[in-house]
């Protein structure tokens, strides 16, 4: 099985400590929201929107990802470094699909198909808030490595751990949609995938207006590409244009943008 690639966050400067607290109740409310729906789930082996990944996939990595979230926190409050994912990507691969396997099939005998998924995404979700909580005291380091080497600053790891709550929520492809997110978070995703995607050497000129009343330009803006914010941000991340209009066929998106 192929696993789809992580965008890496762009580089960003710190994030002002006023906005801890409330990055953290984000993190919190949405991750409250994702083990509900999760718990609720009736086929955890069906297709997720991640290419080649189920349900239980998406699941077990964001458990793995509060584990390495919580990683980079202890490094920035003991000036320890530690890897994002022990054993790297292969060793991250490895360990979402050891979780997925712990999925029931869909059966009307069983009431919890996802129960050790759903428990562990609860317990590593709940493990990680307190580390997080840390960051608001003396940090021992500036900047802590992700995956692939980028460097970011420590309290900017709250609002990574919440774009893969988000985004992974919507992956179960359940109900939860973009749509259901916050405006003004919504609209900060929006910006985000903007400023990754124009980062590429070969990033396709893009003017995306959102029915919102936003813009963004890529590159040279070539090509205006309409919907909603939370139709703008699926094509963007997902790749699914079904929320997106354009005067002319869309480009395929840079891989891992």
């Amino acid at each position: 099985m192929t696993t789809p690639p992580s965008p890496q966050p762009s580089p960003s400067p710190q994030p002002p400590e006023s906005t801890l607290a409330a990055d953290l109740d984000a993190v919190r409310r949405h991750t409250t929201l994702l083990v509900e729906h999760a718990g609720a789930l009736r086929d955890v082996r069906a297709p997720s929107l991640c290419d080649g990944w189920s349900r239980a996939h998406v699941l077990a990595h964001v458990a793995r990802n509060a584990e390495a979230i919580q990683r980079l926190a202890q490094w920035a409050v003991d000036g320890t470094a530690r890897p994002m994912y022990p054993g790297g990507t292969a060793g991250r691969d490895a360990a979402i699909e050891e979780g997925a396997a712990q999925a029931g099939p869909a059966s009307p005998d069983d009431p919890r198909p996802g129960g050790l998924l759903v428990d562990d995404l609860a317990a590593t979700a709940d493990a990680l808030d307190p580390h997080l909580a840390a960051l608001a005291g003396p940090l021992a380091v500036d900047r802590v490595e992700m995956r692939g080497g980028l460097l970011v600053p420590p309290l900017a790891l709250p609002r990574l751990r919440l774009r893969e709550v988000v985004f992974h929520h919507v992956d179960l492809d359940d109900g939860f949609t973009f749509a259901h997110v916050e405006p003004q978070m919504l609209r900060a995703f929006v910006d985000d995938a903007a400023t990754r995607l124009g980062a590429f050497d070969d990033q396709p000129g893009l003017r995306l207006v959102s029915d919102e009343g936003d813009e963004w330009v890529v590159g040279d803006g070539a090509l205006t590409v309409q919907g909603d914010r939370a139709g703008l941000l699926l094509w963007l991340a997902r790749r699914d244009p079904r929320g997106v209009t354009a005067e002319r066929a869309l480009p395929d998106l840079p891989r891992g943008s």
